[in-house]
């Protein structure tokens, strides 16, 4: 796939190959030339620019990227990858064309317009967000990703003069939910336009070079395993609060990959200390009660309070500092935990500076009704301090000012949830690494090497640190060895998250034709890594086979087929928590029919409950034994279930998906199939249903009216938005209760929602309650729809928020808006930013609605409007 024409360019590289003898007149000579050609160069020009020297990468970089090579920079956080970015832009202007720069997060591109604004004045500078449109023609422009990718979709004429586009954190298009975005843009983007992709240090990132390369063109890798400020892992343990913490390296010394014998022999000494404790505990309670019954406590180190961690790290001079913490609670009540420990982190003068900063980024911004709802002062009386939190719960200004104080180093701990790991500007001279663990969603899982080393790239300060420090806090089931195992390994694999959608098929179809189109996304990223993968599913699928076999012999049963027994007991389970919590959120067309469906699973329940219980291996007298086998048996097969299904999906799985989609898109009116005549000149039929069109695939595909509709409708929702506006569920709705249905499209609730408002405006019987039992049943056809041809069930309407917009856009303030409820300032502005998105993306489809619906995008507009004001409205931009 053209991987001959790869560079790859890397340190390690140069050290092999060497160098002449510098001292050589050969030598000098060449060194002479090469300075002159350099400073002919763009490259040259560009570096003259700069307050510093290049690094050697960075030259690599910069140099095949004025060869009109795309270029793929792979180093660590901080090591200077934005140089290469801010290259392509000075080469953009230098030959008079037009360069993005493209984020994954509005905070990024904010920050980057600011920095670029600096360099090249607000006149040449654009910014271009969900909600944010500053200078759109302008030849250097920043934006989201998603901006980029609709744009190629539109065939924007903004594209004309577009020659070099950046995508900073490319490997972000790991990312589950937004990923693919990047994957679209890449394949998209035209032949002339050079990629500069900035990424962190993953392991497969040859592969991900030769990917780019398959489909844009030469490409020049370049990797960087070089830290710019060396980095010390330790270790901080505490004996008891009677005690300071002790900071521990975690290796012998810093050249070494052997733990430091002294941390082992101190976590040692902590471990007995806790069992004699405990037993000292014991032993009084049976002298002092005859003897007890209670299960023994079990043995646990002291652990250390995090204000005392940040009193040690005061204390060693290792702030500023930033202490991750994998919850938005954690965070403010760890601020708040120093606050009331009575830890003060800066001066008289500082604390001056502070006020004045924050006083003026917050003046005019917000209402004095929002500053004490959102507990400004307090937030502001921690700042003093010295301390802040640092996440997603927090709206877009108070981060700000975060991020600015920190810059500044007035604010000397923040204490943040990974997702500052992200590419925002705020080194600091210490990270602090709570625990090794984390809530994905669903469980507690380990940290990954790839994240501890995004998280712990952040400590060392380029030009201010000669060291930079991270520390690992003792915490319940820590071993030094997993510290040692996540830090000394650089295992960060970069996978596609990228699936063809509803709305990706109709913008691929409204200007290439069917054929081409599944070629397109033949080009993916996706499929490149299923093609790579089946192999090794391969070889899995064996593994486990084989397992299972051995498992079968081993739990044999002379009195029944104890295959047979563990896969009732499967199927039980399944029921009982798989298909119930589907039930739970399933919407129905009546009370009545719910009920009937918990009856029918109820009865299948109890048929195998009976089953079960009637067996004859129950009464085998080696049961237990066999239960042993059998859970092992039980574990294995659903991994192999689950690895078969991944293999099936594996080769051609991404153009397969697009057939299905288009199958579905056809059945519903979306598209209009094209069929070749058969020899006896009878045509297939276009009105087939969904599954015999994939069986009998056609020629091409066109579009219908409600398949252009579909094609500007952006959202994860997209096709059920669409059917939705078709069947006209928001005909006659007034612009509040428009926004307040439409919030279930984008509102994602925390751990333990309902899915439900705690009341819907205008009662059960109004508007807004019956558009949303009808939303609910189109959703669950169209899921019902999407699962009996084979892809993932639909994300559920989520309506907990529907009451709450409601009174937003009536125009009550934020106080009354949140009162009673557990959402946070930045939650809320989040989601009413995507609803402002989506709310101006129905706005659009004025010329595509049927005619009895078309003031709909009047009232979508007006009710945008009604969403995007006060606390909403501030979009970071001066």
């Amino acid at each position: 796939m053209g991987r001959h024409h790869r560079r790859r360019i890397s340190e390690n590289d140069r050290a092999v190959q060497g160098t002449p003898d510098p001292e050589s007149p050969a030598a000098r000579y060449q060194a002479f030339r090469d300075r002159q050609r350099k400073a002919r160069s763009a490259a040259g020009r560009f570096a003259e620019t700069l307050d510093f020297p290049l690094d050697e990468f960075q030259t690599d970089a910069i140099e095949a990227l004025e060869a009109g090579d795309n270029v793929l920079v792979a180093a660590p956080t901080g090591a200077g990858k934005t140089v290469i970015a801010d290259f392509a832009v000075f080469l953009a202007q230098e030959r008079n064309v037009k360069a993005f720069y493209t984020t994954p997060i509005k905070a990024l591109s904010n920050q980057k317009y600011h920095d670029l604004v600096e360099l090249y004045g607000s006149d040449r500078v654009g910014l271009l967000t969900g909600d944010t449109s500053i200078n759109s023609e302008a030849d250097i422009v920043v934006m989201t990703t998603e901006v980029l990718r609709n744009m190629l979709y539109e065939h924007s004429s903004t594209l004309t003069a577009l020659r070099y586009v950046v995508l900073d954190e490319v490997h972000y298009l790991a990312d589950r939910f937004r990923g693919p975005v990047w994957e679209e843009v890449i394949i998209h983007l035209p032949h002339q336009v050079k990629i500069v992709g900035l990424s962190a240090t993953v392991s497969n990132v040859e592969d991900f070079s030769a990917w780019i390369e398959s489909a844009h063109g030469r490409t020049a890798l370049v990797v960087s395993e070089r830290r710019p400020v060396p980095l010390e892992q330790h270790v901080l343990v505490q004996e008891d609060e009677r005690h300071e913490p002790e900071i521990y390296d975690l290796y012998r010394s810093a050249d070494s990959t052997q733990l430091n014998p002294n941390l082992m022999t101190r976590i040692r000494e902590l471990d007995h200390r806790a069992a004699r404790r405990i037993r000292g505990r014991d032993d009084r309670r049976h002298s002092g009660r005859g003897g007890s019954g209670r299960r023994e406590e079990q043995a646990n180190r002291y652990l250390p309070r995090r204000w005392a961690v940040v009193d040690e790290l005061n204390y060693l001079d290792m702030l500023p500092g930033i202490f991750f913490i994998f919850s938005r609670n954690g965070c403010d009540m760890a601020v708040q935990q120093c606050i009331n420990a009575g830890l003060e982190l800066t001066t008289v003068e500082e604390s001056r500076r502070i006020r004045a900063i924050v006083d003026e980024m917050v003046a005019g911004q917000l209402t004095k009704d929002e500053l004490k709802t959102l507990q400004f002062s307090k937030f502001r009386f921690a700042l003093e301090e010295g301390f802040a939190p640092h996440h997603a719960g927090m709206i877009a200004l108070f981060r700000q000012i975060v991020e600015r104080l920190f810059e500044e180093s007035l604010v000397k701990m923040v204490f943040a949830t990974e997702t500052l790991a992200l590419g925002i500007n705020m080194p600091a001279r210490c990270v602090v690494v709570e625990k090794l663990e984390k809530f994905d969603g669903t469980g507690h899982v380990p940290l990954t090497p790839g994240e501890f080393t995004q998280l712990t790239g952040r400590a060392g300060r380029r030009g201010i640190d000669t060291i930079g420090h991270a520390v690992v806090v003792d915490h319940r089931g820590f071993e030094p060895q997993t510290a040692a195992a996540l830090s000394s390994k650089r295992v960060y694999p970069l996978h596609s998250s990228f699936r063809p959608t509803f709305n990706m098929a109709v913008n691929l179809l409204n200007t290439s034709d069917y054929r081409t189109s599944r070629m397109t996304l033949d080009h993916s990223f996706a499929q490149w890594e299923a093609n790579e993968s089946a192999e090794v599913l391969e070889s899995r699928i064996e593994t486990l086979s084989q397992a299972i076999e051995g498992y079968e012999r081993a739990f044999h049963c002379d009195q029944g087929d104890f295959r047979e027994f563990m896969t009732i007991r499967m199927q039980l389970t399944d029921l009982e928590r798989g298909e119930r919590r589907e039930l739970k959120h399933r919407g129905f067309e009546s009370e009545q029919a719910r009920k009937q469906a918990f009856r029918d699973l109820d009865r299948r329940i109890a048929r195998l409950r009976e089953a079960e219980r009637e067996h004859p291996c129950r009464q085998c007298a080696d049961l237990a034994q066999h239960m042993r086998w059998g859970h092992r048996w039980m574990r294995e097969t659903r991994e192999l279930e689950r690895v078969r299904r991944r293999y099936d999906s594996r080769t051609g799985s991404v153009a397969r998906r697009f057939d299905t989609i288009c199958a579905i898109l056809e059945h519903m009116g979306y598209l209009k199939a094209v069929f070749d005549v058969d020899p006896d000149g009878a045509g297939a039929s276009a009105t087939a249903d969904a599954a015999d069109t994939i069986v009998s695939r056609p020629r091409d595909y066109t579009l219908t009216a409600h398949g252009q509709l579909l094609r500007r409708l952006y959202s994860e929702q997209d096709l059920v938005l669409a059917q939705c506006l078709i069947e006209g569920v928001m005909d006659g709705l007034k612009p509040a209760q428009m926004a307040s249905l439409l919030s279930a499209f984008v509102y994602e609730s925390r751990r333990g929602g309902s899915g439900e408002p705690r009341r819907y405006p205008g009662g059960p019987e109004g508007a807004v309650a019956q558009a949303a039992a009808r939303a609910r049943e189109i959703w669950a056809r169209i899921n019902d729809t999407c699962e009996d041809l084979g892809l993932d069930a639909l994300p559920q309407l989520d309506f907990g928020m529907v009451d709450i917009t409601y009174e937003w856009a009536k125009g009550s303030p934020l106080s009354e808006v949140l009162r009673d409820t557990d959402m946070t300032g930045g939650d809320f502005v989040r989601t009413c930013k995507r609803l402002t998105d989506v709310l101006g993306q129905v706005a659009q489809t004025g010329p595509y609605l049927p005619v009895d619906g078309e003031d709909v995008a009047a009232t979508a507009s007006l009710a945008a409007s009604d969403v995007n004001r006060g606390i909403v409205a501030y979009s970071g931009v001066d």
